[in-house]
């Protein structure tokens, strides 16, 4: 797969538009088709609407000093629309094509059936859903050795991370040609089992409930559970991951405040897995015992920490919350 291959994406709404964005910043031409049969007045609506959007978004970037105000029309024009009769020559010339159809299995079966006709041999074709796992789609395809799920995270333009799910007929050589290509464009690609929900998704999912259940609980106003969350939650997790944080403060600390919230709060749902207490027993704490869900032998620990804490320390400096030392240089002294 070349650096600089054609992109289809099937569908011209707002997963694609996202999507041609992230590719046409990057280099590569794309088009977007449109699925439904529509009448010349409504494609020219479409196609006024999609490029005018991904215009728009190409000039916030140029705004936010991502690139030159001068760049914004010829990187938007890199993206094109065409309608769903006149699909052939763009999938025919596509390295990879991505679908972001509605979330329908029928549908996307359907229009994947239809484009993986049309793909030469080699072409690479992905689902961007996150609800609808591969192998439930997979049989619609005619090479679903070239097929998988990517799914990209809102605004996909901006969002770093891409979940990539093989399915059991995945060839993996394609799984690393998207790997590649995906950070030829600047993503962070994470490859997971093909599971419901993937990770944030299923991750996200629970944090968002409890972050709703504790609003209708009066815990706290929306507002300040929010504000938690930013400079507690995602601050942490910005620099940490979940289960470093864990191998960070020791998985005893988990297990142990696990058990008492499953019996303050009277839910199992708050109950540890049963990892928590295996690594326990197997003397894998995390950072203190060089082993917990991370391998951390051989590493210079206070080097590792120090780096971790400085990035701690930029994202102070980024929501501007550093403060210098008071000193009290200068004062008197009191008795």
């Amino acid at each position: 797969m070349t650096s600089r291959i054609n992109i289809a994406c099937l569908g011209a709404g707002r997963m694609g538009r996202g999507i041609a964005v992230a590719f046409a910043y990057a280099g590569h031409r794309v088009t977007m088709i449109d699925i439904k049969a529509r009448s010349a007045e409504d494609f020219t609506k479409l196609e006024t609407d999609a490029l005018g959007e991904v215009r728009k978004t190409v000039a916030s970037l140029s705004k936010l000093g991502l690139l030159a105000e001068a760049d914004v029309d010829p990187l938007s024009a890199r993206v094109s629309v065409v309608a769903a009769g006149g699909s052939a020559a763009a999938l025919s010339e596509a390295g990879m094509v991505f679908e972001g159809v509605p979330e329908v299995v029928e549908l996307k079966r359907e229009v994947l059936a239809a484009a993986s006709k049309q793909v030469g041999p080699e072409t690479i074709i992905a689902s961007t859903t996150s609800t609808i796992l591969v192998d439930d789609l997979s049989g619609a395809i005619v090479n679903p050795r070239r097929f998988l799920n990517v799914h990209w995270l809102n605004p996909a333009y901006l969002i770093p991370l891409v979940e990539v799910s093989p399915g059991k007929a995945t060839d993996p050589a394609v799984i690393d040609e998207v790997k590649t290509l995906l950070e030829g464009i600047g993503k962070v690609p994470v490859v997971c089992a093909a599971t419901p929900g993937f990770i944030v998704p299923r991750i996200q999912a629970l944090a968002m409930n409890e972050a709703a259940r504790m609003v209708e609980e009066g815990v706290a106003s929306a507002e300040e559970i929010d504000k938690a969350i930013r400079y507690g939650f995602g601050f942490r997790y910005a620099v940490l991951g979940l289960l470093e944080f864990i191998d960070w403060g020791g998985g005893d600390i988990l297990y142990y405040a696990s058990r008492y919230l499953e019996g303050a709060l009277g839910s199992d749902r708050y109950r540890a897995p049963e990892v928590i207490s295996r690594n326990m027993h197997e003397g894998r704490i995390g950072l203190r015992t060089g082993a917990g869900f991370l391998d951390y032998s051989g590493m210079d620990v206070d080097a590792y920490r120090v780096k971790r804490l400085q990035a701690m320390v930029d994202l102070l400096r980024h929501f501007d919350l550093a403060r210098p030392p008071v000193l009290d240089r200068g004062y008197p002294k009191t008795s």
